[in-house]
């Protein structure tokens, strides 16, 4: 366990799946879901190489079939630490004899956390160690206490994002799966009013850049927890039925396939490329309070 602490916030990082597990401000308030199996066993998982989920576990590289579960194997995964600071630590993984059979790349996958102020940068970087193209996705899955609700309660909250305007999400299923079809987002003028109905179709999608910040609020509207990210998705989940007491805000570069998809994984949608010896950097902020 890796530990970065300031006058504001102390946040802990563990070396399996380069994973999130604390974020306690100086009051020793927790922030991040804590992984109560009986809800969600875990925190803050990084997705890697793919988002969601591919057509029955199976995909296509030059008409050869690999296997991956949901979200990938990074989160079950031991990263090195290979830079630790007081206010940053950086993760590293790198393909394996395990990994490319799976997943026939080579790469270095750098997952950073910097700790300024009350707020938390995380930062990717993918970079191409491979003798040709490779093809990838990364996204982010962390969940967040609810302010002010308690296991037992009915799930209720409220989510402000930066674009009051109406938006659009892709139609989801309660499986997880989804088509390229767009339907309402449920938000009105920039606010979404969250409870348990609104997770019925599994995670709600806003993609296409529509959004580039979301706020959890606390019920004096005041924000609790703010996302920013320059993904073009962000995922909205809580687990359907269960009154859980988090909420996940999931800045994605990806997507699953859509229902019946059979194509080759270099064409999906949402994919991202890289030439040999190119490198991919993003990053998404956790501002706390």
């Amino acid at each position: 366990m890796e530990t970065l602490k300031n006058e504001l916030l102390e946040v802990k990082v563990v070396a399996m799946g380069a994973e999130l597990q604390s974020i306690k401000d100086n009051h020793g308030n927790e922030y991040l879901w804590q992984g109560d199996p009986a809800f969600w066993p875990r925190r803050s998982p990084i997705l890697f190489p793919i988002v969601c989920s591919v057509e029955n576990d199976t995909y296509y590289v030059d008409g050869k079939a690999y296997h991956l579960p949901r979200h990938g194997f990074a989160r079950d995964t031991e990263f090195q630490c290979i830079a630790k600071s007081d206010s940053r630590v950086t993760f590293a993984l790198h393909e394996s004899e395990e990994s490319l059979k799976v997943y026939p790349f080579r790469f270095n996958l750098g997952i950073t956390y910097r700790l300024d102020g009350n707020r938390i940068h995380v930062i990717w970087h993918v970079e191409n160690t491979d003798s040709r193209e490779i093809h990838f996705q990364i996204g982010g899955h962390p969940a967040f206490n609810v302010p002010e609700m308690k296991v037992g309660d009915q799930l209720e909250g409220t989510f402000r994002l930066d674009n009051d305007q109406p938006l659009d999400s892709l139609k989801s299923y309660i499986d997880g799966s989804h088509e390229m079809t767009e339907v309402p987002a449920e938000v009105e003028n920039g606010i979404i009013q969250f409870n348990n109905e609104f997770f019925r179709n599994d995670s709600v999608k806003i993609h296409k850049s529509q959004t580039h910040q979301v706020a959890l609020l606390h019920r004096n509207g005041e924000p609790a927890v703010t996302i920013d990210y320059k993904a073009p998705i962000i995922g909205l989940w809580s687990p359907y039925d269960k009154h859980a007491p988090f909420v996940c805000i999931e800045p994605w570069y990806g997507l699953g396939d859509p229902r019946g998809y059979q194509g080759e994984f270099k064409d999906k949608p949402m994919m991202n490329h890289l030439q040999p010896g190119a490198s991919f950097l993003s990053e998404y902020t956790i501002t706390i309070g």
